[in-house]
């Protein structure tokens, strides 16, 4: 094991299976176990068309037909509006699934909500995290902290050693 799939002090850890919560999408109303039967990439960003998330959202974006045929969904979460999603989808051209999560429900069950130092004030953030889960719904691999070059690949690796 290294240390992308090392347990979390909080939220999920690895062999955890994936819970059962509702989530509004960019694409419509559903829930994280909708996704069983094929895999799941949960990525959680701080912020809509900020530099690194706009550069992950775009990495997904150009992987994203080999994600799908390694069987893999892509699902993008962050506290944004829906309208927010929309927009940020929009203008540079992602075609990859985002989630509101304006209630920080899905960040705290996964445990990435952190406090993090912004312009020398404290305040509570999404630790740029990624999750993959198998067919089964069971976490295979998180990596906490993500610097965005070269992830989205890292991360498509992994799904594709996940397929039979």
């Amino acid at each position: 094991m290294n240390a992308a799939d090392s347990p979390s002090a909080s939220g999920l850890a690895l062999g955890d299976q994936i819970p059962d919560l509702p989530i509004a999408t960019s694409l419509g109303s559903t829930t994280l176990h909708a996704y069983l039967g094929q895999s799941l990439v949960v990525y959680f960003y701080p912020k809509d068309d900020t530099p690194g998330c706009t550069v992950e959202g775009i990495d997904f974006t150009r992987l994203h037909q080999e994600f799908l045929a390694a069987g893999t969904q892509i699902l993008g979460v962050s506290r944004d509006s829906l309208a927010s999603h929309t927009k940020f989808c929009a203008k540079h051209a992602l075609s990859i699934n985002l989630a509101a999560d304006t209630d920080e429900s899905i960040c705290k069950a996964f445990g990435v909500i952190k406090t993090k130092n912004m312009y020398g004030k404290m305040v509570q953030g999404i630790e740029r995290s990624t999750f993959l889960f198998d067919a089964k719904g069971v976490l295979r691999h998180a990596w906490r902290g993500v610097k965005v070059p070269g992830h989205a690949q890292e991360v498509l690796e992994k799904a594709q050693a996940l397929q039979p």
